[in-house]
C-alpha cells in the first residue's frame, strides 16, 4: 500500500483518493503531498516514489479568494498528484485528474450543453474524449429524469443479502445461501415487519414511491412463495402499483425458474436483470460464478416467455482468463438475447474479494480492458443503445468505469435516482437509505443524509431495535431538510 506523507494544508482524504485513482491497492511506495494557501492563491506539490525507485513530481496552482474552499484545496492537491503520477504510468489515465465516483454529476454543473460539458472535462480535467462524451451524455439523462420528479417522489430499495454462492471477484456483503439457508425464513419474516413500519413512516411524511428496486445479493434465491410475500407486503405498505417501474435482480441465471418469474409478473414486476458477466464457461469457472452460459441462455428464454418487456444484462470487462476477443464474443451473444438494458462493468480490484486474497487472480492488463470497453461502446452505439448512467469505484482495473446502456424508452429510473442522487431512497432489508433534499428546487444545492441498515442477516435478526431507530432517523432527516429549505 502506498504510504502518505502530508504537509501544510493537504488533507488525507484528497491525497489518498487521488493516489488510489492511479495505482493498484497493492502498490508499494510513498506519496508526499504539500499544500500552501494565501488569500488569493493555492499552491500544491506532490512527489511519488515507487518501490522500484522511480519518482514523479507534480505541482499545481489555483487562483482563489480568501484562501479558497475545502473543495478548491482538495482539487489543487489532486491535480498535483495527477501530474506526479503521469510519468510513472504506462499511459495517461482515461479520466485524467478527475476523481470521485460520479463524473456525470460534475459534468451536469459545467455547462448546459453536452458538447460544452465534454469540452471542459477534456481541457480542464484531461479526460479522454470518449469518456468526456459518456459523462456529458449521462448528465443529460440525469437532467431529463430530474425534471420528471416531484418534491415528494422517492425510490424504494429492498435488499436481500443472500446468493446461491459467492463469486470470487465479489466484495459485496452477501451470505452464501447454501450455508445460511436456515436464516432465510426468519430474515423474510423480519423484512415483512420492517416493510410495514417503513410504509407507515412514508405515509406520515406524504412520500410517493415512483420506483422500486429489489436487489442483493440475489433476490431470486428466495423460493416463489417468499418472493410473493415480499412483493405483496411492499404493495400493501407503499402502494407500489403506482410505481412506474419495479425491478428485481435475478442476477444469477441458475436461480431463475418459470415459477419464480410467474410470481414476479403476477405481482407487477416490470423489469428483470439476468447477469451473465461472461458467456465463456472457462471464465465463469475461473471466477466461481456457479452457472454456465447455457443456463444464461435458458434464463433469458424463460424471462421472455414470461412476458417481461424490459430485461437487463451485465457484463464485466477484465475478468481473470478473459480476452478482448472473448469479451467481444460474450457481448455479441448477449446482444442476441435482445436486452433493453446492458451494463458494462469494469472489474474492481477489491482487496476483500476471494480471488485477490487467495493470490490466484492475475491483474487485468489495462490495455486489454481498454480494448474490451472501447469495442463494446462502439458496438452498443451501433446497435441503437445510448449511455444513461455511469459511475466509478476505487481500484477499478485501468481506472475505467461502469456504464449503463439502454434502448430509447427503457432507462432504469431507479439507477438514475441512486447513482446521480436525484431522489431520496428508502431502503428496507440490507441496504442504505439516502435522504436527498427534495427536488422541487433543482437549482438548490443537494444535501444528502445516509442511514445504513444491518448488513448481515444474523445481525439484522438480532438487532431488532435498529429498524425503529433508523426509521426515526429517516423521518427526522427528511423533515429537517424540508423545513430548513
Amino acid at each position: 500500500m502506498l504510504r502518505l506523507t502530508l504537509r501544510g494544508l493537504s488533507r488525507k482524504s484528497a491525497a489518498e483518493q487521488a493516489a488510489l485513482n492511479y495505482f493498484p491497492p497493492d502498490a508499494e511506495g510513498e506519496v508526499s503531498s504539500y499544500l500552501g494557501a494565501g488569500r488569493e492563491w493555492l499552491a500544491a506539490s506532490a512527489r511519488i516514489t515507487l518501490a522500484d525507485g522511480r519518482t514523479g513530481r507534480g505541482t499545481a496552482r489555483r487562483k482563489v479568494s480568501r484562501g479558497g474552499t475545502v473543495k478548491d484545496r482538495d482539487e489543487c492537491v489532486r491535480r498535483s498528484i495527477y501530474r506526479a503520477a503521469l510519468p510513472l504510468l504506462p499511459e495517461p489515465p482515461p479520466w485524467g485528474s478527475l476523481t470521485g465516483i460520479r463524473p456525470a454529476g460534475l459534468a451536469a454543473g459545467l455547462s448546459e450543453t453536452q458538447a460544452g460539458a465534454a469540452r471542459i472535462l477534456e481541457r480542464k480535467y484531461h479526460v479522454e474524449p470518449e469518456r468526456a462524451r459518456l459523462a456529458a451524455e449521462c448528465a443529460g439523462a440525469a437532467r431529463e429524469e430530474r425534471a420528471r420528479l416531484g418534491p415528494r417522489d422517492i425510490a424504494l430499495y429492498a435488499g436481500i443479502p443472500f446468493c446461491p454462492s459467492r463469486c470470487a471477484y465479489c466484495s459485496f456483503v452477501s451470505s452464501d445461501a447454501s450455508r445460511a439457508r436456515r436464516l432465510i425464513g426468519p430474515f423474510v419474516g423480519r423484512l415483512l415487519e420492517e416493510i410495514a413500519l417503513a410504509g407507515h413512516a412514508a405515509a406520515e411524511l406524504g412520500l410517493r414511491p415512483v420506483t422500486l428496486y429489489i436487489g442483493g445479493g440475489t433476490p431470486t434465491v428466495l423460493e416463489p412463495d417468499d418472493l410473493r410475500r415480499v412483493l405483496e407486503a411492499l404493495e400493501a405498505a407503499f402502494g407500489t402499483e403506482r410505481c412506474t417501474e419495479i425491478t428485481v435482480e435475478a442476477g444469477r441465471p441458475d436461480t431463475v425458474t418459470a415459477e419464480k418469474l410467474a410470481v414476479l409478473r403476477a405481482r407487477g414486476v416490470t423489469r428483470v436483470s439476468v447477469n451473465p458477466q461472461s458467456m465463456r464457461d472457462g471464465v465463469l469457472e475461473a471466477i466461481g460464478r456457479g452457472h454456465t452460459a447455457a443456463q444464461t441462455r435458458g434464463a433469458f428464454a424463460l424471462a421472455r416467455a414470461a412476458g417481461f418487456r424490459t430485461l437487463n444484462a451485465d457484463l464485466i470487462a477484465g475478468l481473470p482468463g478473459d480476452t478482448p476477443e472473448g469479451f467481444a464474443a460474450s457481448l455479441e451473444e448477449t446482444l442476441a438475447f435482445g436486452p433493453e438494458n446492458l451494463t458494462v462493468h469494469t472489474l474492481a480490484l477489491k482487496k476483500g474479494a476471494a480471488v485477490w486474497k487467495s493470490g490466484g487472480g492475475s491483474r487485468p492488463d489495462a490495455g486489454a480492458v481498454r480494448r474490451m470497453l472501447d469495442g463494446a461502446y462502439a458496438r452498443l452505439r451501433g446497435a441503437g443503445y445510448r449511455p444513461y448512467y455511469l459511475y466509478r469505484q476505487k481500484f477499478m482495473a485501468g481506472g475505467f468505469e461502469n456504464t449503463g446502456w439502454t434502448l430509447p424508452g427503457h432507462e432504469n429510473r431507479y439507477n438514475l435516482h441512486m447513482m446521480e442522487e436525484l431522489a431520496t431512497v428508502l431502503a428496507v432489508g440490507s441496504g442504505v437509505s439516502k435522504i436527498v433534499r427534495p427536488t422541487g428546487d433543482p437549482d438548490a444545492p443537494r444535501r444528502i443524509g445516509r442511514i445504513a441498515n444491518c448488513k448481515f442477516p444474523l445481525e439484522y435478526l438480532e438487532k431488532r431495535d435498529k429498524i425503529d431507530k433508523n426509521l426515526h432517523q429517516f423521518k427526522a432527516l427528511w423533515e429537517g431538510m424540508t423545513t430548513s429549505g
